[in-house]
This record gives structure tokens, C-alpha cells and sequence, in this order.
């Protein structure tokens, strides 16, 4: 029996993908304990995991919904937010690592503390990567524009301060890049196929690619006879009501059933009158919904993304951060959606029809499904988690 030790930031994203992992730990006989925080508790001790607080001494993760919506736009503010984590959780992790002496941390890439202790104590480590793995291949797909470009440049000052906070308090980094990315010598778990991971076969093979970990649906949703299109921007970057106004304003009255999600920030009163042909929510069960959707207008999270096409869902790509951006061009590279051009009525309806109006985008997002399914899930990442704790 293995002692193994998650940790993970506290986003949908990067948890959800872990937890059917976790489980398959659990059942095979081996100890988990996952460090995450309050909101995760629940989903986490059911799969079977220890779970272990971390709110109480991480302030710095508990941002308002604004300072939410910069994360992954404004790096500066993203690198300090890990920085800030990283001190604020030093003191814990090492400590309770130290008594525990787990046979492996898996630390999500995103989660520096936990790689961090791993290298303090000499800990066999894998990192848990839920974007597409990383290196100077794969970095061709994640462009950025001259804005992002010029907005890094005048952010490096205050990104190499904190740069120089975590030196100062022992940790081997030297760049900020040592915190957002792995080399190639480490185990990495990484939640896609390698068919849709761009340039695949540039990664060792101590990269697992194992599919998304998707869960069961928790609820029906039973699917219309007409063709059903499922909007969402995700559970964080997601206020955008004149999105969501311009899409009642394109799909009102037409020959779809039109699903939205439009998350916790905006009210569904604030849409005005919702026609009969819409169901508005703040949240649904995405699982369910796209097991009747025919098309997603997604922000292309990649989550979301694996969870689309993995139930061979199209998509239409409207992507809010350099990371969705990403994805949102390998989906368009292997024809399994199109880019949204802007969010006005005209160009939301363009969209959606010719997406569903040409049977290629089905059919190439069935292709992915397939590989995903051929890699092998939980059951993979666990197996690849073993080895290493086995040495």
C-alpha cells in the first residue's frame, strides 16, 4: 500500500479531472490524502481521499470575483497569487510532509507548493497537468497577441520580485517559468490524448496522456428533437451578460433549443424576458447537458473542451485567455469547431450553422471522443502515479 499526497489550486478545472483518479487510488487499496480547499471537501472525501484544509492558511487564494476574472489574463497578477500561495503554505506542507513521508506527491502544474516540498524533501513527484503539456513545440499553438506581448514586458519588474521572495525563502527557482511549466525528466500525468495534444510526439515517455477524467452525470437531461446548442464561459471568467443578451437575441424564436449556462456572477433577471425556445441557468450539469447537445458555444476551457468532445460535441471557440486560445486553435486545426469572430447576434447564428451544417465537425469530434477513450482514463493516470511511488 501507497501513501500518495494531491495537491491542487482550488478551481473546477484542475480538481474535477483528479477525482476519478483519486477514486481508482482508493479502491486498489492505497491512502490518499488530498490538499485542497473548502468548497472541494465534499466531491474529494467521496472518491475517498483524506482531505486536508489548506483555506486556513492560504488568504491569498481567496480572491473576490474580480481579482477572479484576472487570473490567466494578467500574469503579473497570476504569478504573484502563486508566490503568495506558495510562502503562505510553506510552513504546513513541509511540516505535515515531513511526519507523513508520502511514497509520492502529485501536485498539480499549477500548484507550485507541492512541487516545491517535493524537491525540498526529495519526494518522488508527478505533476498533473489538465491544459495541454508544455514545452518549446507545443508553446507554437499557445500564440499571444502584441497586447499580451507589450502587458508581459512591463509586468516583468514586479514578476521578478516575486521571483526574488521566493528565492530569499530557499526555493531552487530561477525564473518565473520554473514555476508554470515542467522540464522533460518529469512525470507528468497529463489529462488529453495524444492525438489532440499538439505535437505529441516531441514528449518522453514518462508523459502519460490519458484522456479525460470524466464523471457520471448527476442529473437527465433529456435530449430535444431539435438540434440543441449548450452556451457556457466556464466557472470563472464568465460575466459577460451582453454575450448572453446577444445570443437570446440570435437563437429567439429559432429552429434550436438553446441551453445556457451563465454562471454566478450574473442574474438571470438581468437578461430580460427569456424566451420560450431558451432554458437559462446559473449552473447546470455539464456532463448531462452535452450528452443532449448537439453544438457548444464555449470560452474553450480545457475541461470543457475534453468534456465536448469526448461526447463528440462540436464547438464554437470564443476563448477569453492566451490558454483557451490554445485550445481553441487545435480544435480548429483538426476541424472539430470554428472560431467565434465576435459576439454580435449576426455572427453568433453564422456560426452555430456552419458548424451544424456542415457534418464534418461531428464526425472529427467523434475521431477525438475515440481517442480519448482509447487512452485509458483514471485507470492510466493511476497506474503511471504507482509506478513512481513504487520507484
Amino acid at each position: 500500500m501507497s501513501k500518495i499526497v494531491f495537491f491542487c489550486i482550488p478551481a473546477s478545472g484542475h480538481t474535477n479531472p483528479t477525482i476519478g483518479v483519486v477514486r481508482e487510488l482508493v479502491n486498489r487499496g492505497h491512502q490518499v490524502w488530498y490538499y485542497s480547499f473548502e468548497p472541494f471537501r465534499e466531491k474529494l472525501e467521496a472518491a475517498g481521499a483524506k482531505f486536508v484544509s489548506c483555506d486556513g492558511c492560504d488568504r491569498e487564494l481567496h480572491l473576490t470575483p474580480e481579482e477572479g476574472t484576472k487570473v490567466g489574463k494578467d500574469m503579473a497578477f497570476s504569478i504573484k497569487i502563486l508566490v503568495d500561495s506558495t510562502l503562505a503554505l510553506d510552513e504546513m506542507v513541509c511540516r505535515h510532509m515531513e511526519e507523513l513521508r508520502p511514497d509520492c506527491i502529485v501536485a498539480d502544474s499549477m500548484a507550485v507548493w507541492g512541487k516545491a516540498a517535493a524537491m525540498k524533501l526529495h519526494i518522488p513527484f508527478v505533476s498533473s497537468t489538465t491544459t495541454f503539456a508544455f514545452n518549446r513545440h507545443s508553446a507554437k499553438i499557445m500564440k499571444q497577441s502584441l497586447s499580451q506581448v507589450f502587458g508581459m514586458i512591463f509586468s516583468m519588474p514586479r514578476i521578478n520580485q516575486d521571483m526574488e521572495r521566493l528565492k530569499a525563502a530557499g526555493y531552487p527557482v530561477g525564473s518565473f517559468l520554473d514555476l508554470i511549466q515542467n522540464d522533460e525528466s518529469v512525470n507528468t500525468v497529463v489529462y488529453t490524448s495524444r492525438e489532440f495534444q499538439p505535437c505529441a510526439e516531441t514528449f518522453p515517455e514518462n508523459y502519460a496522456f490519458v484522456g479525460p477524467s470524466i464523471r457520471s452525470a448527476q442529473e437527465n437531461w433529456l435530449k430535444s428533437r431539435r438540434k440543441t446548442v449548450y452556451v457556457s464561459m466556464g466557472t470563472v471568467n464568465n460575466r459577460m451578460k451582453k454575450l448572453y443578451k446577444n445570443c437570446i437575441k440570435a437563437f429567439k424564436d429559432s429552429e434550436y433549443d438553446v441551453i445556457m449556462s451563465i454562471g454566478d456572477l450574473t442574474g438571470v433577471e438581468e437578461l430580460g424576458k427569456i424566451p420560450e425556445n431558451f432554458t437559462v441557468k446559473n449552473r447546470v450539469d455539464q456532463i448531462a447537458v452535452l450528452q443532449a447537445a448537439d453544438i457548444f458555444l464555449s470560452h474553450c476551457g480545457m475541461n470543457s473542451v475534453n468534456e465536448s468532445l469526448y461526447f463528440g460535441v462540436p464547438l464554437v471557440c470564443f476563448p477569453q485567455t492566451a490558454e483557451q486560445g490554445g485550445v481553441a486553435r487545435r480544435v480548429r486545426q483538426l476541424e472539430a469547431g470554428v472560431f467565434l469572430k465576435n459576439d454580435r447576434p449576426k455572427e453568433l447564428r453564422k456560426a452555430v450553422e456552419s458548424v451544424l451544417g456542415d457534418e464534418k465537425y461531428r464526425r472529427n469530434a467523434l475521431i477525438i471522443s475515440e481517442s480519448f477513450k482509447r487512452s485509458g482514463g483514471a485507470k492510466t493516470a493511476a497506474e503511471a502515479i504507482l509506478r513512481v511511488a513504487k520507484g
